[in-house]
């Protein structure tokens, strides 16, 4: 459809004049006039009734009906033009664990919303073992987890370790507390986080697993919730304990034969949708500045 017609025709039908519509178009008369015509032979229908002497312009019926085609047709080109002058937009969508999505990706995430041209960012939380699954049906491009498996279609790259450490209440009773050995410790005053299997292998060397701790959490922030008493403690990932920590209310006491450090793993898809490749590209440059323990 001839575009400069239209806008002819439009300005046309704001103004009810051809001086006028020339005017607000910065063009000629006879230049308004000459894209109206081309526009009615391209139609096959007059638009604009012709009258001698008459200043102000009526549209024809075929014209009245045409004016909602026009403006739609205007506001079309308005948004390609618009597009095309943004370039291709980016997106992600992005897949984390709990712990990982609170307590270690944040800065990350803020990096990405920051980026200049602007991703589309879509976060999703659920378990790791869920994420796998999620990933293998592309539901979204990238997924950060707690656990490895082998699974054909995805790739694994360890990208972060995780120090485990003791937290305990800050309280006067711990101030100043030496470093302490797993057997010191008891199981009656643990609050238990199962943060994968290497923790555990290491839970039941100490500690009979056949007696359960008093209390057991599923997500991390629990524990911080519950824990109110000196003699409690509970072993977590370094990140999270961070992040307690800064509140005062908490402090990291050394320990003795430590649990193995977790390792945490970036999952893409090994045939990712060529529209999210330029995305993919921004968060491995932002992962190497942002996760100061990134494994290289």
């Amino acid at each position: 459809m001839y575009g400069a017609g239209i806008e002819a025709f439009l300005a046309i039908v704001q103004t009810q004049n051809l001086k006028n519509a020339a005017e607000l178009l910065h063009l000629t008369q006879a230049t308004v006039s000459y894209r109206l015509k081309t526009l009615e032979a391209e139609m096959g229908a007059m638009l604009i009734e012709r009258s001698k002497g008459v200043q102000r312009v009526a549209l024809t019926p075929f014209g009245e009906s045409f004016v909602a085609i026009a403006e739609r047709w205007s506001a079309l080109k308005r948004d390609t033009e618009k597009l095309q002058a943004s370039g291709p937009e980016l997106g992600l969508a992005i897949g984390g664990s709990n712990s990982l999505n609170t307590y270690v990706l944040p800065p990350l995430y803020r990096a990405l919303m920051k980026h200049t041209p602007s991703i589309r960012l879509t976060f999703r939380t659920q378990h790791s073992i869920e994420l796998w699954d999620t990933l293998e049906r592309r539901e979204i491009d990238v997924a950060f987890v707690k656990m490895e498996r082998d699974v054909p279609n995805i790739t694994v790259e360890p990208f972060f370790l995780d120090e485990s450490v003791l937290i305990r209440l800050a309280s006067p009773e711990n101030t100043g507390l030496q470093a302490i050995h797993p057997t010191e410790l008891s199981a009656e005053n643990e609050i238990y986080w199962n943060w994968g299997p290497s923790f555990q292998a290491w839970h039941d060397r100490w500690w009979d697993p056949l007696r359960s701790s008093r209390a057991a959490v599923d997500v991390a922030g629990l524990i911080f919730a519950l824990m109110e008493d000196a003699r409690q403690w509970a072993v977590v990932p370094k990140s999270v304990a961070s992040s307690f920590v800064m509140s005062g209310k908490f402090m990291i006491q050394p320990l003795l034969e430590s649990p193995p450090s977790r390792i945490c793993y970036k999952l893409t898809h090994k045939y990712p949708k060529a529209s999210t490749l330029r995305s993919l590209v921004c968060l491995d440059q932002y992962l190497r500045l942002f996760i100061p323990e990134m494994i290289r």
